[in-house]
């Protein structure tokens, strides 16, 4: 299958067909065509669960982040990001949280990530990325920018998202978008974000289903985004809103399947 995707990702580039290969060049990728740790000269972590600052990553979140092979992997060509019932440092739940800060930023792009998510009452998977320098402070003043949300209680609902200080969900004024993709916890899909100085859209499977511009209006508080974001990859469990309905007991291990990650500029 490994060497499938290959040659039909060879036939793309070259045919010039995709808009990818006619506008951007590929910049980055990681294809997880290797077995055990996740690469580390393209994925770093994020540990713990976000205390002293903002316990449960400032959403009351369940989970405690680690660096462990069982709960971030790659074999069979993908990379495995496992949630488990498990107690770790007061937490009742282990997960991880991968993050190309330092090691993947960019100012503006086309970022693809190729996955399947988890199911169930109390999974938060996340395809999303935040501000590498936080030139105009702390969250959400340098930004926020949701490429995947789910939350298992609403399954199939994919959420697209720009946070900033002027827009954001605490002030419920966030610039939201969704789909509904009802297969997206039992097959592959491919959510992007396609990045320039003044829009970002997003699509599932080269579809486009929410686009900002921006408003001529703002400066960094209601745009944030010219400076360069990094990528991050996490199943988060229960929270404000993953945990909203509660966390289902019985469905863990729960995993976010990534098959690749893929960046243009």
């Amino acid at each position: 299958m490994k060497l499938l995707k290959y040659f039909l990702f060879s036939v793309v580039i070259i045919s010039f067909v995709s808009f990818k290969s006619s506008n951007k060049q590929l910049v980055w990728q990681d294809e997880f065509n290797y077995t055990g740790m996740p690469d580390s000269t393209r994925w770093g972590y994020d540990l713990g669960d976000g205390c002293p600052n903002v316990c449960g990553w400032g959403n009351n979140e369940e989970e405690f982040y680690t660096k462990d092979l069982k709960n971030a992997r790659v074999e069979n060509g993908s990379l495995i990001i496992e949630a488990r019932k498990e107690s770790l440092w007061g937490k009742a739940f282990t997960s991880s949280r991968l993050v190309t800060k330092f090691k993947g930023d960019w100012k503006y792009g086309r970022i693809e990530v190729r996955a399947k998510l988890p199911r169930g009452k109390g999974t938060w998977p996340a395809i999303w990325m935040l501000s590498t320098d936080w030139k105009y402070g702390g969250w959400p003043a340098s930004g926020e920018i949701d490429i995947m949300e789910h939350v298992g209680f609403d399954a199939g609902v994919i959420h697209a998202t720009l946070h900033s200080e002027k827009y954001n969900h605490v002030k419920r004024t966030q610039q939201e978008g969704k789909t509904t993709i009802p297969d997206c916890q039992d097959s592959f899909h491919v959510y992007v974000v396609d990045w320039k100085e003044d829009q970002i859209d997003f699509f599932v499977d080269n579809k486009i289903y929410h686009s900002v511009k921006r408003n001529s209006k703002d400066d960094f508080t209601g745009w944030p985004f010219d400076q360069r974001f990094h990528l991050i990859l996490n199943i988060a469990v229960g929270g404000n809103w993953g945990g909203m309905q509660g966390i289902d007991p019985d469905i863990w291990p729960q995993q976010m399947i990534v098959d690749y990650v893929r960046v243009y500029q």
